[in-house]
């Protein structure tokens, strides 16, 4: 076969995948916008419902602040509904599944601790306030634990296997967890709903970040190879794309300094990247045709 058929075989193959983007609701199609670098280590640490411009540059969160100016900042991100449940299932199912935040329903469609295990990562879920190891009950909400922010306790993987259970842990297990250089290869972290701002102000979120997760930033292992991801649920009051423009901050050795993104990303582009990041190469639902988020990292 010629060169010139061969150019126009390629040339056919991204028109059609241009045309299938925008029959499926994309107003872009994939691209992938720079080579996600593989990492040993995924943490991602959900905070709840503020606006973008209600953190960033905000003085109530002058840590966060700092992580966003040293390391990489996404300007144009956006949750995908109201309220939490949705968006927590975006992250980890790369779907909504359902709006109703007192759902118990567990889900079993395929997900991030599904295409872990499959890949042989390894992965955890530290819950601040979770009552016990391996609690994987569902529409619990006792005023300081909430199941509705823990999303991998709805998957079938897990709420049905003892084994994948017992990855469901109290936060007091991450300090442990830190000092003996013993974290799993991908991470969920789910602050109380004090410490998530939940119902506490931003500032308490702020402090909760720098006590808990500065120690990991600076541990020598994250240092060599991981990558941290804190991001809101949703926004307050704002329904731009679903769910509102929010903050989203990348952190490790890997990311770009000072940088600052102007695509526009949702929740399934983070669940995507916390695969790809673990050298995971099948995502689930809409994760699969969401933008990449290769630009975050250096060549």
């Amino acid at each position: 076969m010629g060169g010139g058929d061969t150019l126009i075989k390629r040339s056919t193959a991204c028109a059609l995948a241009v045309l299938a983007a925008l029959a499926c609701g994309r107003t872009t199609p994939v691209i992938e916008s720079g080579a996600v670098p593989v990492h040993g280590h995924v943490f991602i640490v959900v905070e709840e419902n503020a606006n973008y411009a209600s953190v960033i540059g905000s003085a109530a969160m002058p840590y966060l602040n700092g992580l966003a100016a040293q390391y990489a900042l996404a300007t144009q991100y956006y949750a995908n509904t109201h309220p939490s449940i949705g968006n927590y299932f975006m992250m980890t199912v790369g779907d909504t599944v359902t709006n109703n935040d007192a759902s118990t329903a567990t889900v079993p469609a395929d997900n991030v601790v599904r295409r872990l295990l499959a890949a042989g990562k390894t992965w955890k879920a530290y819950a601040e306030g979770l009552p016990s190891v391996g609690y994987v009950t569902t529409g619990v909400d006792n005023g300081t634990y909430a199941s509705r922010h823990n999303p991998v306790v709805y998957l079938t993987d897990v709420h049905d296997n003892p084994t994948q259970a017992s990855k469901v842990v109290p936060f007091t297990q991450f300090a442990a967890d830190l000092a003996n250089n013993t974290f799993p290869a991908y991470s969920f972290i789910v602050p109380n709903l004090c410490n998530d701002a939940h119902d506490c102000p931003l500032a308490t979120a702020d402090s909760w970040l720098q006590t808990n997760i500065d120690p990991l930033i600076k541990s020598a292992s994250f240092q060599n190879d991981g990558l941290l991801i804190i991001l809101f649920d949703e926004s307050s009051n704002d329904n731009t794309l679903g769910g509102g423009r929010i903050a989203w901050v990348a952190v490790g050795p890997k990311v770009k300094r000072a940088y600052q993104s102007q695509a526009t990303y949702q929740h399934q582009s983070t669940l995507r990247l916390s695969l790809q990041a673990l050298g995971v190469t099948a995502f689930p639902s809409q994760a699969a045709s969401a933008p990449a988020m290769g630009e975050f990292f250096a060549p």
